[in-house]
């Protein structure tokens, strides 16, 4: 018997204008801010407080290296999925894959993004806790 897959977390958005240009097209900086909001909520999801685990820690999950295909356009009053799945967990990061769709599944974004988890005080890379995301998140 395999095992499944989990299935890749989802965050719903709305496009406002203070996500557009003056066309009315999301600015590019904006789906950055989609995507890190649905990796937030996907830890939330998983009963992780980022900053609980930071004041006990001194560990924080910061962006290493993104890697973005922007294929369409999203507009004013669009209504967006942001996606978030674990393609590879390392010692000290996660590689996760986001797309971004449309709700008529139009995919509009689709990126790699590695977060590593830093010591605050060092700000150097340090091992994730094992204990602070489950296996079956991955």
């Amino acid at each position: 018997m395999s095992e499944s897959l989990p299935s890749p977390f989802s965050w719903p958005v709305r496009v406002y204008w203070e996500d557009t240009d003056a066309g009315g097209v999301v600015y590019h900086a904006g789906y950055l801010r989609f995507m890190e909001r649905a990796r937030s909520e996907w830890m939330r999801s998983l009963g992780v407080d980022q900053m609980a685990f930071k004041q006990a820690t001194g560990l924080a999950f910061m962006v290493r290296d993104m890697q973005i295909d922007f294929l369409k356009p999203a507009l004013l009053d669009d209504e967006l999925s942001v996606t978030v799945e674990v393609k590879e967990r390392r010692a000290a990061s996660i590689l996760f894959i986001q797309t971004i769709t449309k709700t008529d599944g139009s995919c509009l974004i689709g990126a790699q993004v590695r977060v590593a988890c830093v010591d605050i005080q060092r700000m150097r890379a340090a091992p994730i806790p094992a204990d602070l995301i489950p296996e079956s998140a991955f």
